[in-house]
């Protein structure tokens, strides 16, 4: 019998708007302390220097600015846990638009500029409903769960901000904690079934992998590692063994290696 869809788990619409806010000031009080020379530094993603990671940062709020201008699309596209896997799709468009804006924000005033900008516009855009329908290029989505997959972006790319830099930008906990829960939702419905029990503290669990059901006790197999490591492992930062080696992530029993389904996005 196939395994039912898993339904998106609801987010509570206040603490996810603060966490988009409060985690960007996080990245714009960071990347005011940058240096030219920061700016020139590699990252881990592909070409990108520490500038072109800044500016799609900000591209990353201002896809909200443009979805709430743009006129409503007629129907909704996508929903929240078909966007890990969307995402695929676009990676070159992303880089484009992510050049394109770097450009922009040369003949503008910088990264500062830019980073002003999309604040300000940001607070307005964020008068808008959840469940207002905006155009991402994904498809129609509403606001709130366009909002939820910022969460996403924001603590994933602070952490590669901070990883190219040291700057050591703090990660917002209601961000991380969406962020955290998004992906593990996104793997359970990836490897669908019971078999193995993925922990993630404080912020998610989730059962995953078909497989012998759990049902009361100490589960045959669990995962469990911290929310970080997970949103590293879950996008592809950092492998399997290098977390296992390490002792940041804890796998045990004959079916908890989850290599098979990661990464769950990008």
């Amino acid at each position: 019998m196939p395994q039912p869809r898993k339904r998106a788990r609801r987010y509570d619409s206040a603490k996810v708007r603060e966490a988009v806010t409060v985690q960007f000031a996080h990245v714009k009080d960071g990347v005011a302390r940058l240096t030219p020379e920061q700016t020139a530094l590699p990252t881990r993603l592909g070409e990108w220097t520490v500038r072109e990671l800044a500016a799609h940062i900000a591209m990353v709020l201002r896809s909200v600015v443009r979805g709430v201008a743009a006129p409503e699309p007629a129907a909704r596209d996508v929903g929240l846990l078909d966007w890990p896997v969307a995402t695929r799709r676009f990676a070159a468009a992303v880089d484009e638009d992510t050049r394109e804006l770097v450009e922009w924000a040369d003949e503008e005033g910088g990264l500062a500029e830019l980073y002003a900008r999309t604040e300000r516009e940001l607070a307005e855009a964020l008068a808008a409903p959840d469940e207002r329908l905006i155009v991402t290029r994904f498809g129609g989505m509403p606001l709130g769960d366009f909002l939820v997959t910022r969460t996403v972006e924001l603590t994933v790319h602070t952490d590669d901000l901070n990883a190219a830099t040291g700057l050591a930008v703090p990660h917002d906990r209601q961000a991380l904690a969406a962020c955290t829960r998004v992906l593990t939702d996104a793997l359970a419905l990836k490897a669908p079934g019971g078999s193995v029990e993925l922990r993630v503290p404080p912020y998610a669990v989730v059962q995953c992998v078909e497989g012998p059901r759990h049902t009361r006790g100490t589960p045959p197999n669990v995962v469990e590692t911290d929310p970080l490591t997970w949103m590293r492992l879950a996008t592809g930062r950092t492998p399997w063994q290098e977390a296992l080696s390490e002792g940041r992530l804890h796998a045990g029993g004959e079916r908890a290696d989850l290599t098979p389904w990661l990464p769950v996005l990008g």
